[in-house]
């Protein structure tokens, strides 16, 4: 009986863990999304100018806040998501410190769980932004959060010193970049998928 009890006490605690990991390594996620895109992709980062000539210089040129918010050209598709060896490396660079945690207090639970977050978010970050700029009215484009997170990273592409989240704005708000709506009147993107940013 005794056995029994500490085997349901052990998978309940082992559910704890997984459920509170889950939801601290979507809030690094959101940070690290966050310094990444501010302070490596929007800006050179000493020699490696690598993401910052990727996605300032190249994707924000060919990508703007009015018509060309969408895929005007086919041969720009490639510039859309990020080069397919990012994923793997930066999935393996943001799980390193989950790694040396679950190391110390012998928890290789910790360090397996902030791994699957972390390549959700990256996944999930690599799909809705696809979706952001070649709409194709995609299941996922009719739901009210891809809406509100759509008018976000539209905002971003009017001004690129806001809203660097692309998945789940919570730096956004803690770092005091969020902004909901547009300071003044500007000829935005249009679309089914697109909320009106302009002031009230």
């Amino acid at each position: 009986m005794r056995t029994c009890f500490f085997n349901r006490r052990s998978i309940q605690k082992g559910i704890m863990l997984i459920f509170l990991t889950v939801i601290g390594g979507v809030f690094y996620a959101s940070q690290l999304e966050w310094l990444l895109h501010r302070f490596v992709m929007h800006r050179p980062l000493g020699p490696f100018t690598y993401p910052f000539k990727k996605h300032a210089q190249v994707h924000h040129r060919v990508f703007s806040f009015d018509h060309t918010y969408h895929l005007q050209r086919e041969g720009d598709r490639h510039t859309i998501p990020m080069a397919w060896w990012n994923g793997p490396l930066l999935i393996l660079i943001a799980t390193l410190p989950a790694l040396f945690v679950s190391w110390w207090l012998h928890r290789w639970l910790l360090c397996a769980t902030v791994g699957v977050v972390i390549a959700a978010y990256y996944g999930a970050y690599e799909y809705l932004h696809w979706c952001m700029h070649l709409p194709k009215k995609r299941r996922v484009e009719m739901s009210w959060v891809f809406f509100r997170l759509n008018g976000h990273h539209l905002l971003h592409h009017r001004y690129m010193n806001r809203n660097f989240n692309v998945v789940l704005p919570l730096a956004d708000l803690c770092f005091g970049t969020l902004l909901l709506r547009s300071k003044m009147r500007f000829k935005q993107a249009t679309g089914e998928s697109v909320p009106n940013v302009q002031p009230v």
